[in-house]
């Protein structure tokens, strides 16, 4: 999960709220100084944090809550604001036809950031092209041309050849015929007199509606002044922090690239070419906070199950018939939106569970599940009341596991299957399953 030490202290200041007796100053304080200390440790700059920590105490002390809200909700509700308030800076990337010019150091993840935006124009339905214009760093354009066979999109670049402002004026006829241009620029290890000017020239030909500066979220405190840095250069438009799953620094950049009123648009949280989420104040801090993000779930869902798939699944749940078919499209569609530990931190409440759950052996057990289903015939997909003992011994058998894993999986999908007839016999339940059907996004 993204900044998960930070997150797992923040939620123990809202369990210590939640378990209060009462809600007083004695209480309020000692929460302010839980938050001061959880804050700091994700390296967040100290006078940010001393400034949200007294606005925390000020309301939670001074405001009352509304009616219908209960004292504990309402200090949650403030910690949650403030924390948004910390982070807002702006909407994020729109989705329209645009050229994209990607600027950044060395190391920091341009390259592989490009390929990864490029995936998530593609999977909206845009026609998208790359231009590899770093021409200085060895291998860049080979990286490049492999991402973008990686995500099924074509990248044009002159190997060898080291006048950027020419390469990307050449990809941009080539491209006449794409919505979406991403160029890929070179880098430094300083922003140096040189790369600036290179930068400007290709500006000036590509005209680009975005400028996105990639920094690495290790950086910490300093992707700050680097982002001042570049955007005095080159005028950036936004800000993409990567590695923000892999370090204790995460939300010190994050702060810190807020506090220079940069529009922070993506955070690059894993080394898939899927692990890019666009940033939305709102949506973080409500899942560091355990609350969830439903929203994120159903994208990823409506990404991985749509279209003709998605319509029969619908309309086998809400006939009631729910197959073993049906029950494997829906573990094919939660494996490819990524890491248990990922998806579980998109509904409210389960990042609790993360100390209580091994979601590895759960991955691996909806691993072997589906390895089952494959030694299946077509008729038991369809029919699972006829997989009777024989049929049994013969699916361990093509499948290399144990009878009672056979049996462990018919269990769960009649509990699964008791489960969506519940759902189905609840008319809200259903209203709501009919409105994403129609609305083209499916969630379960």
């Amino acid at each position: 999960m993204v900044l998960e030490g930070l997150g797992k202290s923040l939620r123990n200041v809202l369990g210590k709220i939640a378990g209060a007796s009462s809600v007083d100053s004695n209480l309020i304080k000692e929460v302010s100084k839980d938050l001061q200390r959880a804050l700091l440790q994700a390296d967040v700059n100290v006078q940010m944090v001393l400034a949200i920590t007294k606005k925390v105490e000020e309301r939670a002390l001074a405001e009352k809550p509304p009616a219908g809200k209960s004292a504990k909700e309402y200090v949650i509700g403030i910690i949650y604001e403030e924390l948004v308030a910390l982070l807002e800076n702006g909407e994020g990337l729109r989705m329209e036809p645009q050229t994209i010019m990607m600027v950044g150091l060395y190391g920091q993840g341009k390259t592989t950031t490009t390929g990864k935006l490029a995936h998530v124009f593609s999977k909206k339905g845009f026609k998208v092209g790359l231009i590899a214009a770093d021409v200085h760093r060895p291998a860049a354009y080979e990286q490049l041309q492999q991402l973008g066979e990686k995500v099924g999109v074509e990248v044009y670049g002159e190997p060898g050849k080291k006048d950027a402002p020419a390469i990307v004026e050449r990809g941009l006829r080539h491209f006449r015929d794409k919505n979406i241009i991403i160029i890929d620029t070179s880098g430094r290890h300083a922003l140096e007199d040189d790369l600036i000017k290179e930068l400007k020239d290709v500006a000036k030909i590509a005209k680009p509606k975005e400028r996105l500066l990639v920094l690495d979220a290790q950086v910490g405190q300093q992707a700050g002044p680097q982002a001042s840095a570049f955007h005095e250069a080159v005028g950036v438009t936004g800000v993409v922090l990567t590695k923000i799953d892999g370090t204790a620094k995460g939300g010190g950049a994050l702060s810190a690239v807020s506090q220079t009123k940069a529009r922070i648009v993506y955070m690059g949280v894993g080394e898939g070419i899927r692990d890019l989420e666009a940033f939305n104040a709102k949506r973080f801090i409500s899942r560091l906070l355990g609350m969830g993000d439903i929203d994120a779930l159903l994208d990823l869902v409506g990404d991985e199950v749509k279209g003709a798939k998605a319509e029969a699944l619908t309309k086998n749940m809400m006939s009631g018939k729910f197959t073993l078919r049906d029950m494997y499209e829906q573990m094919e569609a939660v494996n490819k939106m990524g890491p248990l530990k990922k998806v579980m931190g998109m509904i409210p409440g389960f990042s609790n569970l993360e100390d209580k759950v091994d979601l590895d052996q759960s991955q691996e057990k909806l691993r072997r599940f589906r390895s089952i289903m494959d030694s299946m015939t077509n008729e038991e997909l369809e029919d699972p009341k006829i997989i009777k003992a024989g049929r049994i011994i013969r699916i361990a058998r093509g499948s290399g596991v144990p009878a009672s894993e056979v049996r462990e999986l018919l269990k769960q999908y009649n509990q699964s299957k008791k489960m969506m007839k519940g759902m189905m016999g609840n008319r809200k339940m259903r209203k709501q399953i009919m409105k994403q059907m129609q609305g083209g996004d499916l969630g379960f």
